[in-house]
C-alpha cells in the first residue's frame, strides 16, 4: 500500500431504525450484551441516535427513531456480521433458545442451524424490526468438533 493511500482504523458503528429506541436497546442488550453508552444518551434526547456499544468498545450500534423497513422489505444494508470467537459462537447457539430472535417472516425461532461455509460456521436471523443479522466464527476445527456435543445440539 502506497504510503499517501487513506486506510480506515476500524467499522465505527451501523445505524438502525427502530420505532423504540430503548426498547431495541433492551433486546440488544440481552440479546447480545451491548449497553447505552451513557457519554453520548444526550444526543438521543433531540431525536439523534441513542449509542449501544460492546465492553471492548470495538462494536457499536447507532439506534434512530423511526419506521424499520419491516420483514421481506427493501433494506440499505443485505445483513450485519457479529465475529465471535468458537466458544462464544457455541455459547450463542445455546444462548439463543432464551433470546428472541426472528426468522424471515417475522416469526420468533429459539433455534438457529450453524451453516458449514468450511472454513467458518454462521448463523443468521432477524431482530424483531426486521434488520437481518449473522454472527459467525473463523474457529472451525473447535466448532467442528464441538457443535454435534448433546450439549449444542438442540
Amino acid at each position: 500500500m502506497s504510503e499517501n493511500q487513506f486506510q480506515i482504523e476500524q467499522f465505527d458503528h451501523v445505524e438502525l431504525f427502530v420505532p423504540d429506541q430503548y426498547e431495541a436497546a433492551a433486546w440488544y442488550r440481552h440479546l447480545f450484551g451491548l449497553q447505552i453508552i451513557g457519554e453520548f444518551e444526550f444526543w438521543a434526547d433531540d431525536g439523534g441516535p441513542l449509542m449501544l456499544g460492546d465492553a471492548r468498545g470495538r462494536t457499536k450500534l447507532a439506534l434512530f427513531r423511526g419506521d424499520p423497513p419491516g420483514f421481506g422489505e427493501p433494506v440499505g444494508f443485505q445483513r450485519v456480521a457479529f465475529r465471535a470467537t468458537g466458544e462464544e459462537f457455541l455459547q450463542f447457539l445455546t444462548w439463543v433458545k432464551e433470546a428472541a430472535v426472528y426468522n424471515h417472516k417475522g416469526e420468533p425461532v429459539n433455534r438457529l442451524d450453524p451453516v458449514d461455509h468450511q472454513r467458518a460456521y454462521s448463523v443468521y436471523f432477524y431482530d424483531p424490526y426486521g434488520h437481518r443479522y449473522e454472527v459467525t466464527t473463523y474457529d472451525y476445527d473447535l466448532v467442528s468438533s464441538r457443535y454435534r456435543s448433546p450439549e449444542h445440539n438442540p
